[in-house]
């Protein structure tokens, strides 16, 4: 579907050949807080656009809140209480949560795993350009951080590719290539107290059960066993969820940002240059997620009437955040759609920045990313992409999901 500025933000078809850009940049010039019509099955909703009312509604969770649902999809208060995670909880019950979770992803600790990730990123790279033509989204984007999943979770490494399967069809609901069970597609109420209403949610809830119940061989010094050894443990379906949350958020996100640096770097061969100058290894990551921005809105619920732009949000009406139209806000970032790796400072919205649902895996990622790009380039003088990049089908989570690649 072409992109003609005037793009259905409802459609998941309207995204699967990318991010419609042009479409975000019409609304951000002439139309930052837009309404869009919902059909039989999801009422509509409002569109913010713009960084600067974004940044204010991820702050004023007291009225723009999460404690209604973070995606489109309609909720009745049972599924939301059956499948909700401490991000579809508002402050002071999300704090509460986050510090049970939150120490294994702070700065320190994941900073000590810098030698683990590269040594994963050696492997991984040495494997694929023995290949000289391959996947870069298989054989690397993909596979670096669902290894990593398993180190900081502590899981088997034999269960990992099929976690990653389902993890997949969770958060790929609506693309076929991930799911026989596409969201738009079929019905899916069967479903509906599962973790993205999908069968593969069922099984991913067995298989934390497993753990729980100490069936399942996990690392000690991973974060689900000192989950399960601390007073501070979750209750069961909190666990489940949560888990269910790590083996989806964990993977693709991650995946979709290496996907979108390597994408980059095959299209503009000058990044490799400035990457190999050392300049800007502190600040590539950044800006490599910002024009990746793989999960691209959260949903927020308004509490209240709110005025916005001479917009009159009623109470009840559901508000999406478009980040990854604000982290191109021309406003905001010079050149928004240009890479410029040293880009400082880079105020994107990837992570969800500015309120207190940011991302608790953030420095994990950009780890992941800067560590795999240097490994890659000592051993990688060039990337030639081969054919065009394949999209996920997702108003949700956008990435390149498939790139062939020549190296040298």
């Amino acid at each position: 579907m072409q992109d003609d500025g005037h793009l259905n933000l409802m459609s998941h078809d309207s995204f699967a050949h990318g991010v419609p850009h042009k479409t975000f940049e019409r609304l951000r010039k002439t139309d930052p807080v837009s309404w869009t019509d919902g059909d039989s099955d999801t009422k509509g909703f409002w569109s913010l656009t713009r960084h600067a009312d974004i940044s204010l509604a991820n702050r004023e969770s007291q009225i723009f809140s999460s404690a209604q649902g973070i995606r489109l999809e309609d909720q009745s208060r049972e599924e939301y209480l059956a499948r909700r995670t401490f991000q579809e909880t508002d402050t002071p019950e999300h704090a509460v949560i986050r510090r049970k979770v939150n120490p294994p992803f702070a700065v320190r600790p994941i900073a000590e795993y810098e030698s683990v990730v590269r040594t994963l990123a050696t492997d991984m790279v040495e494997k694929a350009k023995t290949e000289k033509e391959f996947d870069a989204v298989d054989a690397i984007a993909k596979q670096l951080p669902m290894m990593m999943l398993g180190r900081i979770l502590g899981l088997p490494d034999e269960d990992l590719h099929w976690l990653v399967e389902k993890g997949d069809a969770l958060i790929g609901n609506s693309d076929p290539d991930f799911t026989e069970n596409v969201i738009d597609k079929v019905d899916s109420s069967a479903y509906r107290m599962m973790p993205f209403r999908s069968p593969a949610g069922v099984e991913l809830y067995d298989y934390a059960a497993e753990i729980m119940a100490g069936r399942k061989q996990l690392e000690q010094q991973g974060l689900l066993a000192q989950m399960l050894d601390s007073d501070a443990v979750l209750d069961e379906l909190e666990f489940k969820n949560f888990f269910c949350l790590l083996i989806a958020a964990g993977n693709d996100t991650t995946r979709y940002s290496i996907a979108m640096a390597i994408y980059l770097l095959s299209q503009h061969p000058e990044l490799i240059t400035q990457l190999n100058s050392g300049s800007c290894w502190d600040t590539c990551a950044d800006e490599f997620i910002r024009l990746a921005s793989p999960t691209m809105h959260f949903r927020r619920t308004a509490t209240q009437d709110y005025e916005l732009h001479n917009k009159r949000i009623r109470e009840g009406d559901k508000v999406l955040l478009w980040f990854v139209s604000g982290s191109r806000d021309e406003a905001v970032f010079d050149n928004p759609h240009q890479a410029i790796l040293d880009r400082k400072p880079n105020r994107h919205l990837a992570f969800g920045q500015g309120g207190p649902h940011v991302c608790l895996g953030r420095h994990l990622a950009k780890l992941e990313v800067q560590v795999l790009l240097q490994e890659l380039l000592k051993r990688v003088s060039s990337i030639e992409a081969i054919e065009e990049p394949e999209w996920t089908r997702s108003n949700f989570i956008c990435g390149v999901k498939r790139l062939r690649v020549r190296v040298a």
